[in-house]
């Protein structure tokens, strides 16, 4: 006879993949910052966005192949394309903002889109404000003003493409939110990378500089990572509550921070970091009155 596995491990196992999908994530989203800085100056944004589309597409192919025309099926096209040509631009202001900016002041800046999506779910799909999610919204902007510090440091057009980049993020975001509803998530990655294929390329045509290998590698890695980071994220939140997941994708700053200081002799300034604490304790206990609220009425 064999032995029964204890409940405790039972419950357990879906926590240990969600943080080994979150670590997936990490390390993604890292990658793909390095990736982004070892291109900046040599390979126009354009062409890093086109070859973004062009390796997520290579991976994508086998899926699309397998399930046929299910894959494509969608019933928010307009919004795909409204949803694309909003995270296109955003992707430009993040890797705008890589080039210009430490590593750590850029992550740091993009804590802020779930503030500024909190504020879009509230005006267009109708979510009500409750006091967790007022808390969120105040902490976050005390914490992006103690980071960028107007009238003491610069704000340069570097710092304002990431935060426009955040806000376009949180676009997408709560544009994604909805079309889940009746779309399936690899369906959204297939045509985000189809949609924005067509973008890069007619953009790209202005600035072209045909890579060398490196440069080739460093393109394909951005590609990848891209995708995966997104899958990685969907996975661990599939298996975890937010109040887990959101802990881990705050791991990103430190992370960054060392590769910001062993990879580019960068240092993160103190009022970065204390910024993007204060952004993520607001961030973190509107999820954890929310996944109170769910438990006390059983949803």
């Amino acid at each position: 006879m064999r032995p029964q596995t204890p409940p405790q491990a039972k419950s357990q196992a879906p926590l240990f993949q969600a943080v080994a999908w979150m670590t997936g994530t990490l390390l993604s989203f890292t990658l793909m910052a390095i990736a982004v800085r070892e291109l900046s100056g040599e390979i126009h944004s354009f062409q890093i966005m086109l070859f973004r589309s062009i390796g997520a597409l290579l991976i994508l192919l086998p899926f699309a192949l397998t399930m046929g025309r299910a894959i494509w099926r969608t019933n928010n096209l307009k919004l795909q394309f409204g949803r694309n040509f909003v995270h296109f631009a955003a992707q430009l202001g993040w890797i705008t903002g890589i080039g210009l900016l430490p590593l750590a002041e850029v992550f740091a800046i993009e804590f802020t889109a779930p503030i500024w999506a909190t504020i879009l779910a509230v005006l267009f799909l109708g979510e009500r404000l409750n006091r967790g999610r007022v808390v969120a919204v105040a902490f976050g902007f005390i914490g992006i003003l103690i980071i960028l510090r107007p009238g003491v440091a610069a704000i340069d057009h570097g710092t304002l493409a990431v935060l426009g980049a955040a806000v376009g993020f949180a676009m997408t975001l709560t544009i994604t939110k909805y079309m889940t509803r009746t779309d399936a998530p690899i369906a959204i990655l297939l045509y985000m990378s189809v949609i924005q294929l067509p973008m890069g390329i007619a953009l790209s045509v202005f600035v072209w500089v045909t890579p060398d290998w490196l440069q080739l590698f460093w393109l394909f890695v951005v590609g990848a990572v891209g995708l995966s980071a997104h899958y990685c994220t969907a996975k661990a939140l599939s298996m975890a509550d937010q109040t887990i997941v959101v802990p881990m994708d705050f791991m990103r700053l430190p992370l960054i921070v060392a590769v910001g200081l062993l990879l580019y002799n960068e240092t993160a300034q103190l009022p970065v970091l204390i910024g993007a604490l204060i952004i993520f304790a607001g961030n973190y206990y509107s999820i954890h009155l929310e996944n109170r609220r769910r438990k006390a009425t059983g949803l």
